[in-house]
């Protein structure tokens, strides 16, 4: 089986699906990509509703995407849009024994602010260091079980094996993470499809996030420039004594400068611009521009997994 070790990237979206296998060590090497539309109305993004409006094409999709990739692994990791679940950071008092004890104390600590129903909240959380107050910092994401379990079902039912399910920003934040742990702190701002997201970085850690979904929104638009400002102020009054002095940028090459520019204008920092060409190395059957590689972003990142 080629490149156990590590599952397809497969990501969803309102337009389809798109999978990506990769190998190589220290730089990824995609292998093949491979994209199947879906048909209009096939697929709603949502936190709290079922997101397949069309079961039978969304699975149509998977078994062409995963067809075209002509790779004998069933094994997947799944990337969805940021809106398909609230990511948050938490600083939780104390320790847990184990897995089960941290999931009820983040519930606890969270009861008021979860924005699901009790029984159908779905929490993971990742440690990400211990405060100097002995508080631990948790990144935590919050999904809907009703959700989630569509997603599993059909994906299933196509003949795929799930082996993880997260969104595209950490899946664009694991494509570029050679290039983001060479700065302690710095902050990442990517549009990507419909989404833009903001993380902040210090000593490694995120910090800060914020992920707004903008439909019917261009990369270079004011409203943009608008969130951006906001998130960034937002961030400052909360921790006025981090200055970041090194901003990154991804977006879609037609308009990856004017991105970049506006995002010089709003942070006062010449952002370095992330590609995707510059993360990987194209095999024999795979694109190697930009143009093409984008779009594949997401499912890079997922492939990236080792299960």
């Amino acid at each position: 089986m080629l490149f156990a070790s590590k599952p397809i990237g497969v990501e969803i979206s309102r337009e389809g699906v798109t999978c990506a296998l990769t190998g190589g060590t220290a730089v990824p090497t995609v292998e093949r990509v491979s994209f199947a539309p879906f048909a209009p109305q096939t697929l709603q993004i949502s936190l709290r509703e079922p997101n397949v409006l069309d079961p039978d094409a969304f699975v149509a999709g998977l078994k062409s995407a995963g067809n075209l990739l002509n790779c004998r692994t069933s094994r997947i990791a799944v990337s969805l849009p940021d809106a398909v679940s609230k990511i948050m950071l938490l600083d939780l008092e104390g320790r847990f024994k184990n897995r089960a004890e941290a999931l009820d104390l983040i519930r606890w600590k969270l009861k008021k602010s979860i924005p699901l129903d009790s029984a159908d909240t779905q929490i993971d959380y990742q440690q990400l260091t211990v405060r100097e107050n002995g508080d631990l910092a948790l990144l935590v994401a919050i999904a809907s079980r009703t959700v989630i379990s569509q997603y599993e079902e059909l994906i299933t039912r196509a003949g795929l094996s799930p082996a993880r399910i997260d969104c595209n920003t950490f899946n664009i934040c694991r494509l570029f993470d050679r290039r983001l742990s060479l700065q302690d702190d710095c902050i990442l701002i990517s549009f990507y499809g419909t989404t833009l997201s903001i993380m902040v970085f210090v000593q490694g850690v995120p910090e800060f996030i914020r992920s707004k979904e903008l439909p019917g929104t261009l990369a270079t638009d004011s409203r943009v420039y608008m969130e951006i400002n906001s998130s960034l102020l937002t961030y400052n009054e909360r921790f006025p004594e981090h200055a970041v002095q090194t901003v990154f940028c991804m977006a879609a090459p037609d308009v990856a400068q004017n991105f970049s520019a506006l995002i010089a204008e709003a942070t006062g920092i010449t952002p370095l611009l992330l590609e995707t060409k510059g993360a990987v190395t194209p095999g024999n059957y795979a694109p190697g521009d930009q143009a093409r590689l984008f779009s594949c972003t997401a499912a890079i990142g997922a492939s990236l997994r080792s299960l």
